[in-house]
């Protein structure tokens, strides 16, 4: 398990200034007990690596102690900027969630001014509290990487006999993959093969519910055959639908292939689980595919509370 070493803990009671170093600092609910930076909001607690602050001394030809670019901990182990949504560091005591990577800068930034170089927007990262507690230098934090948890169910009675080989799942499965690669996520991925059955189809979702899967993605049976069995099942389980991706889809598709308006295809949550329900065509599945995948994150900052608009 990889870790951070808690080099120093550093407090301001004005926001956009240097801040100073502190003996120790207590996590509340609400961000770090006597800094500006503290509320009711998603960037309470920020974070800068030494790995971050050397290089930049070394570009400078300068040293830069703690705190001099606003961080409220300086930490040495790990890259922190590599880190991804929802990761999260803890120990006994405390924990952290990470909610926020970089920042946009203002051209009034006192830092920005006074060093001529800010790297708290490139390489700083922000969190919330879980777990209020104290945090001192040398105290260490487990780093606890989010793992994003897929499952992918096909939807058909000749594949779940073997008589079909199942194209769309498997390219589902590399889109995510090379989606998650890209931003930095761990991830598990899973594959599931069912026949077109309401009963077994609606019991499989709520199953993959209860163990907190992050995305169910189905493919199939979004058609008007007898068969075409799945928004009919989904839809009505869906807590909160997300119309706009399968309304963009068949729009900007079906402009080139009337067919596309045909499909029946359903997006929404059932609780903090998203749901897509998509056509069985590995030629649909890419184009589906395209207009979702840049949307996943935002759509979990939305689903955890993290207003960052």
């Amino acid at each position: 398990m990889k870790q951070i070493e808690i080099l120093s803990v550093n407090i301001s009671d004005i926001k956009g200034i240097v801040k100073h170093p502190v003996e120790s600092i207590v996590l509340t609910s609400t961000g770090i007990a006597g800094d500006a930076h503290a509320g009711h909001w998603h960037r309470q607690v920020s974070l800068l690596a030494q790995e971050s602050i050397t290089q930049a001394e070394q570009k400078a030809g300068n040293s830069f102690p703690p705190g001099t670019f606003a961080e409220n901990i300086t930490t040495k182990g790990i890259e922190l900027h590599k880190t991804a949504l929802f990761d999260r560091f803890m120990n006994d005591n405390v924990e952290l969630e990470v909610t926020q990577i970089g920042k946009k800068c203002h051209n009034t930034c006192a830092i920005g001014k006074q060093i001529g170089n800010c790297i708290m927007p490139l390489e700083g990262i922000f969190c919330r509290v879980i777990k209020g507690g104290e945090l001192k230098p040398g105290n260490v934090l487990n780093y606890v990487p989010k793992i994003m948890k897929v499952h992918i169910i096909t939807l058909s009675d000749r594949a779940s006999k073997g008589i079909y080989e199942d194209r769309s799942g498997p390219l589902i499965k590399d889109l995510m993959t090379d989606h998650f690669t890209s931003v930095n996520r761990h991830f598990l991925i899973e594959n599931i093969i069912l026949p077109d059955d309401r009963k077994l189809l609606r019991e499989t979702i709520n199953r993959l519910v209860r163990q907190n899967t992050d995305i169910i993605v189905t493919t199939g049976g979004t058609g008007i055959g007898p068969r075409d069995i799945s928004p009919d099942v989904i839809k009505p389980m869906l807590e909160k639908e997300i119309t706009g991706i399968m309304e963009l889809v068949r729009v900007k598709y079906g402009m080139q292939n009337p067919n596309a308006v045909i499909s029946r295809s359903v997006a929404g949550t059932i609780e903090n689980t998203l749901v897509y329900c998509l056509p069985g065509s590995p030629k649909a599945i890419s184009e589906y595919m395209t207009e979702i995948l840049p949307t996943l994150e935002h759509s979990f900052k939305m689903i955890y509370a993290i207003d960052s608009h």
